[in-house]
């Protein structure tokens, strides 16, 4: 009915989050560069920041949440016209909505953000050995 939009608050707040992370993040890279201390920019410079990592959740994220919604649409549960959702035209239904939200749209939003975190532990393991690896040489 209406699990999708768990997933979708969530991936809003995450791209906010990422644009801001990206724009400090660019900001600190500029003061570097224009201090002129070169060292410490590159010293700075991460070949994986936050702010890549964050859209990586907002990529898994919004593309759930677009077949869900594509799901919901083909099977009736969400219409064009208001109140969009169906189960939201009755109370008694609205009740069994709120409830799906609870369990599966969350259960979902935690699956996702849970595969996200593996993901991110394994692509920073991964650049850990490569710089070791590297400095091995």
């Amino acid at each position: 009915m209406a699990c999708f939009l768990v997933p979708a608050a969530e991936a809003a707040v995450v791209t906010i989050a990422a644009h801001g992370l990206e724009l400090a993040e660019q900001k600190k890279a500029q003061r570097l560069t224009l201090s002129g201390d070169h060292t410490a920019a590159l010293a700075e410079e991460n070949p994986l920041p936050w702010s890549r990592k964050l859209k990586w959740l907002t990529y898994l994220l919004w593309g759930g949440v677009l077949l869900l919604a594509f799901e919901h649409v083909w099977h009736g549960e969400v219409t064009p016209w208001f109140p969009f959702l169906t189960a939201a035209s009755n109370p008694a239904d609205m009740v069994e909505m709120f409830h799906e939200m609870a369990t599966v749209g969350v259960t979902m939003a935690v699956i996702v953000t849970a595969v996200w975190g593996v993901l991110v532990a394994c692509a920073t393991l991964l650049m850990k050995r490569s710089a070791g690896a590297e400095l091995a040489r």
